[in-house]
């Protein structure tokens, strides 16, 4: 297949592509793919592949790197893969960027640093592009960092510094009002993920404790929240009737809603919220987005103390 790097001379931004050199409009079918990051998994990106009905790949990143353009090559029959890596909001400000993403069948987002996503696309044709083409109807996925930023409210980690490292859920239960727990809302405007905040590496970086202290804050502040948390190597495929099946080797994906409002969310003041129902969905489980209800998994109770979790699951694990 061809291959070429084209760097625009007027911008920053990095542009390489494998395939023809010319588009090919398809009708691309709508699907979301939610991966937790780590490893790949073939079936999530073969699956995404098919929705783009043989049209044009593209990848989504903030760097120059192309890696994903073989590897999906390799998988799928496309008509072209390529990778666009938007390294300013001057990038996402140009029309030709934007005029690459309305080109796309399908949209893969990268894992990396979800801020240069929110503070580079924000209120730029990218942006709309990117919702417009969402509306089409093409489907979408994103891994890692890709997955923070697809739901109506994204943890956008705009909070750190360059030498933090990750926000923890020990950080977050004891201190719910952390300066770093930063959560913006209607980056996208996928349907399917209304009222809904995603997390990522989810029972392999501990992270259920800060997932359950994004949704007090959003019950707090008003809203009726979701969490979806999806495992490493694990991935939720969902077609555009809200029917998603995990797939992938890892624990799988938590498919979490507050029952209560929180008794304390206060500055310096460990998180009460007394409950939370979980439903673990682990490898070919199926779960529908539209009615909140799985088949095949596990349901059971969480409750946060004092910023203790506590579960009704065999032997009080908690994943």
């Amino acid at each position: 297949m061809l291959a070429v790097a084209l760097p625009c001379a007027a911008q920053s931004y990095f542009y390489s592509r494998i395939g023809s050199k010319t588009d090919l409009a398809t009708k691309p079918d709508f699907g979301l793919a939610l991966m937790g990051g780590g490893a790949d998994q073939d079936d999530a990106f073969r699956w995404l592949c098919e929705k783009a009905d043989g049209g044009d790949f593209l990848i989504l990143t903030a760097t120059r790197d192309d890696e994903y353009n073989p590897y999906v090559s390799k998988l799928c029959q496309l008509n072209s893969v390529a990778t666009l890596g938007i390294l300013s909001q001057q990038d996402a400000e140009d029309p030709a960027a934007a005029e690459i993403v309305r080109n796309a069948e399908a949209i893969f987002i990268t894992g990396g640093d979800q801020s240069k996503y929110v503070n580079y696309w924000s209120g730029t044709p990218l942006q709309q592009a990117l919702n417009a083409g969402i509306a089409a109807g093409k489907p979408i996925g994103g891994t890692s960092a890709g997955l923070a930023v697809l739901p109506q409210f994204s943890y956008s980690a705009q909070g750190d510094k360059p030498d933090d490292k990750n926000l923890s859920s020990a950080e977050t239960l004891a201190n719910p009002l952390h300066p770093r727990i930063t959560l913006v809302r209607d980056f996208l405007r996928i349907p399917l993920l209304r009222d809904v905040v995603t997390d990522t590496h989810f029972a392999k970086r501990d992270r259920l404790g800060r997932t359950l202290v994004f949704l007090a804050r959003l019950v707090q502040d008003g809203h009726h929240p979701r969490a979806i948390g999806v495992d490493e190597r694990s991935a939720v495929l969902v077609d555009a009737n809200g029917a998603g099946k995990v797939v992938g080797t890892g624990k799988g994906a938590y498919f979490i809603s507050p029952e209560a409002k929180p008794e304390a969310l206060r500055a310096n003041v460990p998180l009460t919220l007394d409950g939370y129902s979980v439903y673990l969905a682990p490898t070919g489980a199926t779960f529908d987005l539209k009615h909140w209800k799985g088949d095949g998994g596990t349901q059971y109770r969480l409750s946060v103390r004092d910023g203790r979790i506590s579960s009704t699951k065999g032997g009080g694990e908690i994943y």
